[in-house]
């Protein structure tokens, strides 16, 4: 029997009931409290204050996300929740003093990074919480062994786990959100959060899809469809760009299945945000299923078309063979990925379709592979996310007959070289394009813009021209890029309605200068050197 002493916490998701305070009291309560000083005996001469020396809420933490857009949100989320309760957000490892590392369960390697980075943070003595779908999946792996987790769902109650871990205890909150019986898409929207680029907002619109594919681990920890209200997604885009946003991106397992679980559906909810988007911001789309696209491809095509949504979608086909598809229970053929596409690229000039493939899923042959190459040399994708397949433990996929290790490299390789063999931006040297500019370049000697149809367009490292949309003449082009000149004399425009936050600023709080947990330690501080006077 453990000893009351003992450091481990039993899981207390359990102690969560409907009366429990939510985020935002949690949070209004942290701001209003008014230390009240206690009358304390004076202690007999020559002996020292007892005082517990760990105060959370003083400490440095430092947040690594890994995987999609969707993890991108969530790590936003927790480093803005934790920097409002008074933690202090590190972009340097070596200076915190507690990791918090937000896992992608999607490949090996990227489990590999997240596991390796555990044993980094514990071989220099930080504290560690884990999150993301890795533990949310898989809780019992032995090397999660004593580690406080934070379920994807539980994204609100941060503060709470970290709190407890630098304190040396182990929580893990791994339950779903549940209102009246039903599923919940997740924590609440209007949370604090630090945005990793102020002029970027990541919106999650529904956690969890409809499908249960044999590769895919993600759908252990997401789980089934839950989406969020239109209005509550309205509202938070509507907060962001009273932020200074110019650019939300819309995220989710499949933005295509939004709203199903509802009574609503993914046209209607694209169509209440445009209503809010300012002019000259932008909105993009997240990845969609063909099944779940292919009933709206009309309304799609007119909000494709809008000037303030880029023409982009993200579709993954994984393979052009049915079979493959079949065994991979992706619930369409190969005929709706090109029905979805060709009817697309007719009605929307110019679109960017970005789609994924996997190379060497279990019991893919030569003609299979064959089928795969035929696809992307007819339709050149511009955007193509190439995967060598990896068995992930626990999905029905690692059960089946494996294609051998060398010849998934093979694949690997010979699609890579076809998608490297064609450039798609060639014949728009030349063109004169409006472009948004957003972000730095990885190299930090450009900035980072993108036309209408989300292609990446890098410009001049200028101040004066990040957050604007500006037109720029393009003059010089790579595989995966323009190069554009901004045009002498042409109108620069502002698209974000008020000043953008800085780096690091916590969204969606009233700025306040000290949190009240610094004031609770000044105060025990400046107490405790008045009593040993």
């Amino acid at each position: 029997m453990p000893s009351a002493c003992d450091s481990l916490l039993d899981d207390i998701e359990d102690m969560v009931t409907s009366h429990d305070p939510t985020p935002h009291e949690r949070q209004f309560a942290r701001r209003n409290i008014v230390p009240r000083p206690r009358k304390h005996q004076l202690q007999p001469a020559g002996e020292e204050l007892q005082t517990d020396s760990v105060i959370p809420g003083t400490q440095k933490i430092w947040v690594r996300t890994w995987g999609c857009s969707h993890n991108s949100s969530d790590g936003e989320y927790m480093a803005g929740q934790l920097a409002a309760s008074g933690y202090k957000i590190t972009e340097n490892p070596s200076d915190a003093d507690l990791w918090l590392l937000n896992s992608c369960t999607v490949k090996n390697p990227a489990e590999d990074h997240f596991r390796n980075s555990i044993k980094k943070a514990q071989e220099q003595n930080k504290k560690v919480v884990v999150a993301g779908c890795v533990p949310q999946a898989q809780p019992r792996t032995e090397y999660l062994k004593d580690l406080s987790i934070i379920g994807v769902q539980q994204i609100d109650r941060v503060v709470e786990v970290v709190d407890e871990a630098i304190k040396g205890h182990s929580v893990r909150l791994l339950g779903q959100k549940k209102e009246k019986g039903k599923r919940l898409g997740g924590a609440r929207l209007d949370l604090p959060k630090i945005r990793k680029n102020p002029l970027i907002e990541i919106i999650s619109i529904n956690t969890g899809c409809l499908n249960a594919c044999t590769y895919c681990k993600t759908k252990h920890a997401r789980g089934d469809l839950a989406s969020y209200p239109i209005e509550e997604l309205v509202e938070r885009a509507r907060q962001s760009f009273q932020e200074g946003v110019c650019e939300i991106w819309l995220t989710s397992e499949d933005t295509g299945a939004y709203g199903r679980d509802i009574g609503t559906d993914l046209p209607s909810l694209l169509w209440e945000l445009v209503k809010e988007i300012p002019e000259g911001a932008m909105l993009r789309l997240g990845m969609t299923n063909p099944p779940y696209i292919l009933e709206h491809l009309e309304e799609m095509v007119r909000i494709l078309q809008h000037p303030r949504v880029y023409a982009f979608l993200h579709v993954p086909v994984q393979s052009a063979s049915d079979s493959v598809l079949m065994d991979m229970k992706r619930e369409y053929c190969c005929a709706d990925f090109r029905r979805v596409t060709d009817f697309l690229q007719e009605r929307v000039p110019g679109i960017t379709i970005a789609t994924d493939i996997i190379c060497g899923f279990p019991g893919e042959t030569d003609e299979d592979f064959e089928q795969t190459m035929e696809l992307v040399r007819q339709y050149r994708f511009p955007s193509l996310f190439i995967n060598q397949f990896y068995p992930r433990p626990g999905t029905p996929a690692a059960k089946m007959e494996q294609v051998p290790a060398h010849m998934k490299k093979q694949r690997t390789k010979e699609l890579s070289a076809l998608f490297h063999s064609y450039k798609p931006y060639d014949h728009k040297i030349g063109e004169r394009q409006r472009v948004l500019v957003t972000e730095d370049s990885f190299d930090s000697q450009y900035y980072v813009a993108h036309n209408k149809f989300y292609e990446q367009v890098l410009v001049p490292k200028k101040p004066e021209l990040k957050g604007k949309m500006v037109e720029v003449d393009i003059y010089e082009a790579g595989k995966h890029y323009m190069k554009g000149r901004p045009v002498e004399d042409a109108q620069v425009f502002t698209p974000s309605i008020a000043q953008p936050l800085q780096k690091g600023q916590v969204s969606g709080l009233p700025q306040v200068s000290i949190p009240c947990r610094h004031w609770l330690f000044l105060f025990l501080f400046l107490h405790t050197s008045h009593l040993k006077k």
